[in-house]
């Protein structure tokens, strides 16, 4: 595991300490690392486009004298990525999916929620960068309770997906309420959590929140671990304390050029997961996403990672190679991955429809 994060302040564990001193700015980054000119060039020109974010406990894992450090990567601005014509707002058509305010519903018996905006702090890579930190994408009470009375309408729906933004960034007595009303419902079976809290912020995982979360079971939760220095003492104990609560852990990462696109790396995170209890669930291709090009790996490559971890490491610590597409995720696979055509990658759907990814392969 990761060396620890050495405290900083009386408060540096105190998850509302960590949110009100997060990173906003280059002056206050440079408490951590010295920005290189491309660091830097990208905070500026980014600073109204897609903001920038860092909790004190993640930027204390930075390597302030690598800018190719893997933490530093994921969080901090890189002129890089003003340079994606190809990049889209929304690669997988959310908003068309949306039968009301931030309810996302492609498949017949599930939906993901996006019950707030915000993030303790904000990756580069991010998915819904459209989104986090764009007031216009809050969710009020009122909003929230829409979308309730929308889920009690519609009794196909058997499993709800909490996220966001993230769901633990509310208060707990906001999640109580939220978990509450879901859990009224009677043709709600399932409710997930997608944070990346027991990563950028573990310290939120009290046990508080773990008691309060075992009230509303069966509660699962799925987390974000992308490489093995995020495998922290903090990490692991955030971990535990969700698992002592009878809450199953899975990890979601994002395969991700020059973070974890390697076999290595990627069997150290595997394992370090599995000695955590969490179980390495989806590894997703990066999608087309604006200004996210520097991060994207050739699908090809890809599977050959995953299939190199084969015979290497314990089958259950080898997650499933995904791509997220508007008609819902795909295994790398076959039969699902049909080939490539030119500078796409088909592959077929769960409803039987072919989706072409744009992918162009390595020189």
């Amino acid at each position: 595991m990761a060396a620890e994060a050495a405290p900083r302040d009386p408060r540096w564990s105190d998850w509302t300490w960590q949110m009100r001193h997060r990173i906003r700015s280059e002056a206050q980054l440079r408490e951590f690392l010295e920005p290189t000119p491309e660091e830097s060039q990208g905070i500026e020109r980014l600073s109204q486009h897609f903001h920038f974010v860092i909790t004190p406990y993640y930027a204390s894992l930075m390597d302030p004298g690598d800018p190719n450090c893997p933490i530093r990567r994921q969080v901090v601005p890189h002129i890089a990525e003003v340079a994606d014509p190809a990049g889209l707002a929304d690669p997988l058509g959310e908003v068309g999916h949306s039968p009301v305010k931030n309810v996302i519903r492609v498949y017949p018996d599930r939906i993901a929620f996006c019950v707030n905006n915000e993030c303790a702090l904000y990756c580069r890579f991010c998915l819904r960068k459209r989104m986090v930190g764009e007031p216009e994408w809050a969710m009020k009470k009122r909003e929230l309770s829409l979308a309730l009375d929308w889920i009690r309408r519609t009794p196909e729906i058997r499993d709800v997906l909490l996220t966001g933004g993230d769901p633990l960034v509310f208060s707990d007595e906001r999640l109580d309420w939220l978990l509450g009303e879901l859990r009224g419902i009677p043709h709600v079976e399932i409710v997930r959590l997608g944070t990346r809290l027991p990563v950028t912020l573990p310290f939120r995982v009290t046990e508080a929140l773990c008691e309060m979360l075992a009230r509303h079971h069966p509660i699962w939760l799925n987390t974000h671990f992308n490489h093995p220095r995020e495998l922290t003492g903090e990490a692991a104990l955030a971990c535990d304390r969700l698992l002592r609560a009878g809450i199953p852990v899975g990890n979601q990462s994002v395969l991700l050029r020059g973070i974890n696109d390697d076999v290595e790396t990627m069997r150290a995170l595997c394992e370090g997961l599995v000695a955590m209890r969490v179980r390495p669930y989806y590894c997703y291709q990066a999608q087309l996403l604006e200004g996210t090009a520097h991060f994207r790996v050739p699908i090809e490559r890809g599977v050959e990672l995953f299939k190199a971890l084969r015979g290497r490491t314990s089958g259950f610590a080898i997650p499933l190679y995904v791509l997220d597409t508007p008609h819902g995720k795909t295994p790398l696979s076959y039969p699902y991955l049909r080939g490539r055509e030119g500078e796409e990658v088909v592959v077929e759907t769960w409803d039987g429809k072919l989706w072409r990814e744009p992918n162009p392969p390595e020189p």
